[in-house]
C-alpha cells in the first residue's frame, strides 16, 4: 500500500473514532454481573474499569481499538450496530454485531487460508464500545462469574449465526428477507401499533449479504413484500415489519433423515 493510500485508510479510521473515557464495566453493562453476589458486584463495579469509545459511522478496524494480545478479552459493543463483511470466491457474506457482542482481536491459532478472506468492518451509526484489555482484563480474572457471562454472549452469537445460516438456505428470497427481519426484530425491534420497527438502516446490498442473495434479487423481494404490506422501508431508512409475523414452523426431528456417520477406514 502506498503512503498516500495508507494515509487515507488511517484517516478514515481515525475519523470514525470519537471521544474516549474510562467507566465502570458493570455500570455500562449490568447484566454481566447477574451471577455475582451483591457484595462481589459492588466490588467489581468499583474495580473493573474499561476504556469507552464513541464511534461514528464509517470504516473501522477493531485491532486498532484493541491491539491483539493473548491476555486481552477484546471489544464489547455497548450500543449501536457494526457490520463485518467477508468475501469468499466473490460471494459476500455479512454479520451484524450489536449491544452485548464481544469482538476478539486475537486468537491462539492463526486463521486458515479461507479465514484470511478479505474482511471489512463498518460502523452503521453512532456506536459505543468498551475495550477490555490490559489492567481491565487482568482484574476480570478475579471474577469468573463475569467471564461466564461473556462466554454466554459468545455462545449466543454462535446460535444467531446458526439461525442465519439456516435462513440463507430457505427457498425463496422473500421468505429469507422476512425471516431475517424477524430475527433482527427479536434483538433490535420496537413494538408499535402498526407493527415492529427495526431501527437499522440496511441497504439492499447489505440485506443480500445477510441472507445470501444478490442485490437485484433482494430489491425485487422487498418490492413484493411492500406490495403485500409485510415489510416496508420508512422515511428515515429503517424498516417496519407490518402485521403479524409469519410463524416459524417447529422442527420435527422425526421427519429428519438421520445423518450417515462415516467411520475411519
Amino acid at each position: 500500500m502506498s503512503g498516500a493510500a495508507g494515509w487515507r485508510v488511517a484517516r478514515n479510521v481515525l475519523l470514525t473514532v470519537g471521544a474516549q473515557n474510562v467507566e465502570s464495566l458493570l455500570a455500562l453493562d449490568p447484566d454481566l454481573g447477574q451471577l455475582l453476589s451483591a457484595e462481589r458486584a459492588a466490588a467489581a463495579t468499583r474495580e473493573i474499569r474499561v476504556s469507552v469509545t464513541r464511534l461514528r459511522r464509517g470504516a473501522w478496524r477493531p485491532e486498532q481499538q484493541c491491539p491483539p494480545a493473548p491476555g486481552d478479552v477484546g471489544v464489547l459493543v455497548l450500543s449501536g450496530a457494526i457490520v463485518r463483511d467477508i468475501v469468499v470466491h466473490d460471494s459476500p457474506s455479512a454479520e451484524l454485531f450489536g449491544p452485548g457482542d464481544v469482538i476478539r482481536t486475537w486468537q491462539s491459532e492463526g486463521p486458515s487460508g479461507v479465514q484470511r478472506a478479505a474482511a471489512r468492518w463498518t460502523v452503521l451509526g453512532p456506536t459505543s464500545v468498551a475495550v477490555i484489555r490490559g489492567s481491565s482484563a487482568r482484574t476480570l480474572r478475579a471474577y469468573p462469574e463475569i467471564a461466564a457471562m461473556l462466554l454466554d454472549r459468545v455462545h449466543a452469537r454462535a446460535e444467531r449465526l446458526a439461525v442465519a445460516q439456516a435462513i440463507s438456505q430457505i427457498t425463496g428470497v422473500e421468505m429469507r428477507v422476512e425471516a431475517l427481519m424477524q430475527q433482527l426484530a427479536e434483538r433490535w425491534g420496537r413494538v408499535r401499533a402498526d407493527g415492529i420497527t427495526v431501527p437499522l438502516v440496511l441497504s439492499h446490498r447489505l440485506i443480500g449479504a445477510l441472507v445470501g442473495a444478490r442485490r437485484p434479487t433482494v430489491s425485487t423481494a422487498l418490492t413484493r413484500l411492500a406490495e403485500r404490506k409485510r415489510l416496508c422501508r420508512q422515511v428515515d431508512g429503517t424498516w417496519l415489519l407490518a402485521g403479524d409475523p409469519a410463524p416459524l414452523p417447529e422442527l420435527e426431528h422425526e421427519l429428519l433423515a438421520p445423518y450417515r456417520v462415516l467411520s475411519p477406514a
